[in-house]
């Protein structure tokens, strides 16, 4: 790199131009909504505003385990986010999630209706409301709160960081690109050496935790996020890889995966979920 392309960061940063890449038109420096817009509101409890990101997939999935279980009160609307379109800045979205950010839920079921934001927030929250897919034990309970912000913490680094830099950015930066690639692949090896003694990542129950990770770093070692897959050496990674396998054929994975996704293949995309047929009807 020349002298001419090094980077001087004025006294005091402005936001005069896009800052360029896949999501530059999106991006701003400011919060709040940018237009009227109200959210639809449908027949079920449970109201939920998302897009088939690993963060979205999060939270279907957990809906439709719990749907398999036998909780009906766990039936819910799910309504298409375009963040792409900036869906996420209308009014009413940003009422319910002032960070205008993928996933949000409205639980109507409650004497009034309670918002609740962040993937990991609406996973606990559901957990809790249900009564499932959070261990009893104490020990157990806690290893899956834990790995649950391990996720939370973590991830950022894997799309925000890995993924921006080596996927979306309008150049390719050989710092940026080594220094989250150096941090993907540790995370890749904290979890793989953690699941060499485990089944899942809180013991022998499949949890909370499992739900959250696995739409990132399972897709991840399966080469679906960010063409990286040799890049990475995914492979490599044998216990991820077995984990992953064995969530990925539980049928309300495969279910939850298609809700809200409207890229891919025709049978993979439920761009809104109202009723169980939405996804029967997909195979």
């Amino acid at each position: 790199m020349s002298s001419a392309d090094v980077y001087v960061p004025p006294k005091v940063w402005t936001w005069d131009s896009e800052s360029g890449g896949r999501f530059a038109n999106i991006n701003r420096p400011i919060a709040g909504p940018t237009r009227e817009k109200e959210l639809p509101v449908g027949k079920h409890p449970l109201q939920l505003y998302s897009l088939a990101t690993p963060n979205g997939v999060k939270v279907t999935v957990m809906l439709e385990e719990l749907l398999a279980l036998g909780h009906k009160g766990a039936e819910y609307d799910a309504w298409l986010i375009n963040i792409g379109e900036g869906d996420q800045f209308g009014s009413g979205f940003v009422d319910i999630n002032p960070n205008s950010k993928i996933p949000a839920l409205m639980d109507h079921s409650t004497e009034t209706p309670t918002r609740v934001f962040e993937s990991g927030a609406i996973l606990w929250y559901l957990a809790e409301k249900f009564d499932a897919f959070l261990p009893k034990d104490h020990k157990k309970r806690a290893e899956c709160m834990s790995w649950l912000m391990w996720l939370m913490g973590s991830a950022p680094y894997l799309g925000g960081g890995f993924g921006h830099f080596y996927a979306y950015a309008p150049e390719k930066y050989e710092y940026p690109i080594n220094r989250f690639t150096m941090e993907v692949k540790r995370q890749l090896d904290v979890l793989d050496r953690h699941l060499a003694d485990t089944q899942f990542l809180a013991g022998d129950e499949y949890s909370i935790a499992d739900m959250a990770t696995c739409p990132w770093y399972g897709a991840l070692a399966k080469g679906l996020l960010y063409e990286s897959k040799e890049f990475l050496d995914v492979a490599s990674y044998k216990n991820v890889n077995r984990w992953t396998d064995e969530i990925f054929t539980r049928p309300a994975v495969k279910r939850g995966q298609k809700v809200n996704r409207v890229w891919g293949d025709e049978n993979s995309q439920v761009p809104e979920r109202h009723e169980a047929s939405d996804i029967d009807v997909k195979g």
